[in-house]
């Protein structure tokens, strides 16, 4: 590899507002903002606007469309004659 041109990698600590859950990674993102984790150790943390504690496809909420519903609907109004 070569040196100098790829970012630093460390812990960096990612949470979720919205969900109340935050959790603790590696990655190259950069913050100014730090957080103290339950380990003692302070890291950079990251904002983000959804995660999984928030998603409606993880949370269990998410709702499911009726396409074929949708789909003879469409051909009762359009369809051949």
């Amino acid at each position: 590899m070569k040196n100098d041109i790829h970012p630093d990698y460390r812990r960096v600590v990612f949470r979720d507002k919205s969900g109340n859950f935050s959790f603790l990674t590696g990655s190259t993102r950069e913050s100014n903002e730090t957080i103290e984790w339950h380990d003692g150790n302070t890291y950079p943390v990251v904002d983000v606007e959804i995660s999984s504690a928030s998603h409606p496809f993880y949370t269990g909420q998410q709702r499911v469309m009726d396409t074929q519903g949708r789909v003879e609907k469409f051909k009762k109004r359009y369809g051949k004659a």
